[in-house]
C-alpha cells in the first residue's frame, strides 16, 4: 500500500505517478477546509522562545471554552495523529473494536501494538465484550453520525466493565452538537480533537486529547515538556477563541457543500454521505475515475477496499470547480 492509498494529501507522489497532468494540481483528497483560519504574523513571534506553561494554559482555556469542556480535561498535543499512535502506550485493552470503514490509522496503531482488533460497522454493540471501542464522529470517510444516546449507552456499559470509549472528533467542529467533549474528564472516555480539518491548519500539526487526569498525565510524559511549538499554541488559542469566524465558516462550508453536491449529481456521482468538508460518493469504477481525474490534475481520495467509492473535498474557487466538472465528464 503506497502513500496515496494510505492518506490523501500526497501531492508529491501524485506528481511522480502522473507527470503529464496539467498544473497546478487541484487537491481534493484531504477534507481540509480550503479557506483556513487567517493566522497573523504576530502569532509567529514566539519562534524565538520555548513554549511556557502559560502558553499551554492559555491554549487549553481557549479549547475548553470552544468545546464546552472542563479546562483540566484538555491536553494540547502536536496533532491527533500522534495521539492515535501513542494511545496503546497509555491504555492496556486486549481487544479493541473499531468502526469500519473509518480512519485507518486507528486500526493500524492498535495492531502495531499487538492488540486484538475487531473492525466492525457496529462497534458500539461490542461494548459488552471489547476492552475498548473506537469511533469517529462524524466518521471519515462516509460521514456517519452516532447519536448521543447510543454513545452514552455504550460508554456506560464500557465503564461498568473497566473498558474505554475513544471518540475521534476530527470533524466535530462542523457539528458541535455531536461532540462529547463537554464530558471530557469523565472516567473511561477519551476524545481526540484536531485543528487541521475545520480550521484548515493541517500543517500546524496541532490537536488535543480530552480525558481523565491520570491518562493525560501518562500521555504528557510521553509527549515531553515542549511538545507543541509556541507559535502553534498562539495560533490555536486565537483560532479557538474566534467565534465569529467559526459561525461564518460553518455557513460558508455548508453552501460550498451544496454546490459540490449539485456538481457531482450532474456528473453521475451518487452522493452517499460525508460532511460539509467532503463528500462520499459511489461511482461505477472508482479506480478508473480516480485515474481519469488524476490525469487531468485532480486529486481525490480512493480506497483499496472499495471498487466503487471515492471521497471528494471542496473546490477552493470557481476555477477548481470548473476543472473538476470538466474532468468528471466522460
Amino acid at each position: 500500500m503506497n502513500a496515496v492509498e494510505i492518506h490523501g494529501g500526497a501531492l508529491d507522489a501524485m506528481r511522480r505517478h502522473f507527470p503529464d497532468a496539467p498544473l497546478p494540481w487541484v487537491d481534493l483528497s484531504t477534507g481540509i477546509n480550503p479557506w483556513p483560519w487567517p493566522a497573523r504574523e504576530s502569532h509567529f513571534e514566539g519562534l524565538r522562545r520555548l513554549p511556557a506553561q502559560e502558553d499551554f494554559a492559555r491554549c487549553a482555556a481557549a479549547m475548553a471554552a470552544a468545546f464546552g469542556a472542563p479546562e483540566r480535561a484538555v491536553l494540547a498535543a502536536p496533532g491527533s495523529e500522534l495521539l492515535i499512535r501513542l494511545l496503546p502506550a497509555v491504555l492496556a485493552p486486549r481487544r479493541v473494536a473499531i468502526l469500519a470503514p473509518s480512519y485507518g490509522d486507528h486500526a493500524r496503531a492498535w495492531r502495531a501494538a499487538g492488540r486484538e482488533v475487531v473492525e466492525t460497522p457496529d462497534p458500539l454493540a461490542e461494548a459488552n465484550s471489547a476492552d475498548a471501542v473506537v469511533i469517529c464522529n462524524p466518521n471519515n470517510p462516509d460521514g456517519r453520525r452516532f447519536p448521543p444516546d447510543e454513545i452514552e449507552a455504550a460508554h456506560r456499559r464500557l465503564s461498568q466493565r473497566g473498558g474505554w470509549l475513544v471518540i475521534d472528533e476530527a470533524f466535530a467542529d462542523l457539528e458541535p452538537g455531536l461532540s462529547r467533549a463537554q464530558q471530557g474528564g469523565s472516567g473511561h472516555l477519551l476524545v481526540l480533537r484536531s485543528i487541521g480539518k475545520f480550521y484548515g491548519l493541517a500543517g500546524l500539526r496541532f490537536g488535543a486529547l480530552l480525558g481523565p487526569l491520570q491518562v493525560l498525565e501518562r500521555m504528557r510524559a510521553l509527549l515531553g515538556v515542549w511538545s507543541v511549538s509556541t507559535p502553534a499554541l498562539a495560533i490555536a488559542a486565537a483560532a479557538y477563541s474566534d467565534r465569529a469566524w467559526q459561525t461564518a465558516t460553518r455557513s460558508r462550508l455548508a453552501r460550498a457543500r451544496r454546490h459540490l453536491d449539485e456538481l457531482l449529481r450532474q456528473r453521475q456521482c451518487r452522493v452517499l454521505g460525508g460532511t460539509d468538508l467532503f463528500r462520499y460518493v459511489e461511482v461505477a469504477d472508482a479506480r478508473g475515475l480516480w485515474q481519469q481525474l488524476a490525469r487531468k490534475g485532480i486529486y481525490v481520495r480512493r480506497f483499496p477496499w472499495s471498487p466503487r467509492r471515492l471521497r471528494i473535498g471542496l473546490p477552493a474557487n470557481p476555477e477548481e470547480a470548473r476543472r473538476l466538472k470538466e474532468a468528471l465528464s466522460p
